[in-house]
């Protein structure tokens, strides 16, 4: 490709590619893709471009078309089985005796459905993340990795990366490369999905409460939705999950108030690690959950973006009872699964602990978690396996092939990094959005795209973690 040999030139041009790299960061800053710095995560005094690649990845583009057109049913799937209690129940029964994270999730999910739901609005906001397996016969297929319900992060300078993508092409002389970067407009339509919650929750005085953590790097990227929502006119406060424990109140009919304020949506860009809580976390939580204030996400589609949950919808029947008398729509969405295997107790756990022992680098062991650096690879799957193989602590965990793409080379732009060529794998998250209100689907839309590029050297990815950057595909 020309971009390769562009690069072969770059290598052997130190000054060419100096003066490339400061431009594409000034660009970068110009165009607002701006991030905290780790050292003052919390002030917006200093602040430095967000890591990205010089150059967008090579994409096939019947990969990416197939990404994107299959959202829409992952969007239904999801929200059908946050309604299904009983399938939730049966597929994380081994998994909430061994991980108290998700017990604690179910907890609360079981509280409110017994208790009675008092929000007939429901919102999704998606992620589903693919990589490119390249299989024994050398031709790459589009396989899933996981599906994110709470920690959909990317959003905000991610709509911004495509027009820095095209001006490193058009300065090397790539013009017609450049107009193989697709547009990325995903903030304005996230946005227009919460603005259709609160329109649909009918009190305009009411606010949309974004439930952050302590350290705010990203805070940035929150305020592009902020603003787009002020824009609106829709008004929006920023707290804690201790602001909600000590200053929120629910009234006679469940409204959720804090400090005084009626909120119509809680959009939680926290609560998905064990250690965002607290056991007043956790009350604020479940008096959340309990309310009439439409939770994005609520907990049971938190809970049906588990990773247990992933590896039953793998097996043979399952999708079927969620998409009856759809044959179409189950062979796109299992067309994208790789091998998921469970570790419950029993024979096939114990199969799967053997093949995981006989062959640590073909999987990936994975627990209960969103939100990157959390899976197992390697010899470390091994260490953990030999520990628990005969303990229930092994169905806190599922195991999944680990996905072989074919590296491409290129240069990730990180503050304080040095400036080298690397072997890189590629990420791809398509975003989707649907807003439901009773039985009626008022909303079910694929919004766009995320790309996050990694060293190939390392297994784990993770944009918060920072070991990814963000990236552009470059459609073939």
């Amino acid at each position: 490709m020309a971009t390769e040999a562009i690069l072969q030139r770059l290598i052997t041009n130190p000054e060419r590619l100096k003066d490339l790299v400061d431009k594409a960061k000034d660009v970068a800053l110009q165009s607002g893709m701006v991030i905290r710095t780790k050292e003052k995560p919390n002030s917006s005094e200093v602040v430095t471009y967000y890591p990205f690649s010089l150059f967008p990845t090579p994409v096939p583009k019947a990969a990416f078309l197939q990404a994107l057109a299959v959202q829409t049913h992952f969007n239904t799937l999801v929200d059908k089985i946050s309604q299904d209690p009983d399938f939730l129940e049966e597929a994380l029964a081994s998994t909430i005796q061994a991980d108290d994270f998700t017990a604690k999730l179910f907890d609360i999910y079981r509280h409110v459905q017994q208790e009675g739901r008092t929000q007939p609005i429901v919102v999704g906001l998606l992620r589903s993340d693919y990589m490119l397996d390249q299989g024994e016969c050398r031709t790459s297929s589009l396989k899933q990795i996981e599906i994110n319900t709470i920690s959909v992060a990317g959003f905000g300078v991610i709509d911004r990366v495509p027009e820095v993508h095209r001006y490193v092409l058009r300065s090397v002389g790539l013009l017609g490369e450049s107009e193989c970067v697709p547009d990325n407009n995903v903030t304005p339509k996230m946005c227009a999905a919460l603005v259709k919650t609160w329109e649909l929750y009918g009190q305009k005085k009411a606010v949309i409460l974004f439930l952050f953590e302590d350290v705010q790097t990203s805070i940035i990227n929150h305020r592009c939705m902020e603003k787009e929502l002020c824009n609106r006119n829709i008004p929006v406060i920023r707290r804690k999950f201790e602001d909600v424990s000590r200053r929120g109140s629910l009234d006679d009919d469940k409204k959720l108030f804090v400090d005084g304020l009626e909120v119509a949506v809680v959009y939680y860009r926290t609560g998905y690690m064990p250690n965002h809580y607290t056991e007043q976390a956790w009350d604020a939580r479940l008096m959340m959950e309990r309310s009439l204030a439409v939770k994005l996400p609520d907990i049971g589609t938190q809970l049906a973006g588990t990773k247990k949950v992933q590896q039953v919808l793998s097996k043979p029947g399952v999708l079927e009872k969620f998409f009856p008398d759809q044959p179409r729509v189950v062979e796109r969405i299992r067309a994208t699964f790789a091998g998921l295997y469970t570790l419950d107790m029993g024979l096939e756990g114990d199969k799967t602990v053997e093949m995981a022992l006989a062959a640590p680098d073909q999987f990936v062991l994975k627990p209960q978690r969103e939100g990157g650096g959390n899976n197992i690879y390697g010899s470390d799957i091994c260490q953990v396996l030999q520990q628990v193989k005969e303990s229930t602590e092994r169905t806190a965990y599922i195991l999944m092939d680990k996905i072989q793409p074919t590296p491409v080379q290129n240069y990730m732009l990180r503050r304080d990094f040095p400036l080298q060529i690397s072997n890189c794998d590629s990420e791809l998250g398509v975003f989707g959005v649907y807003v439901r209100q009773g039985k009626d689907t008022v909303m079910n839309e694929c919004v766009g795209h995320l790309l996050r590029t990694k060293s190939s050297e390392v297994s784990e990815g993770g944009l918060t973690t920072g070991i990814c950057v963000v990236d552009s595909p470059l459609l073939l």
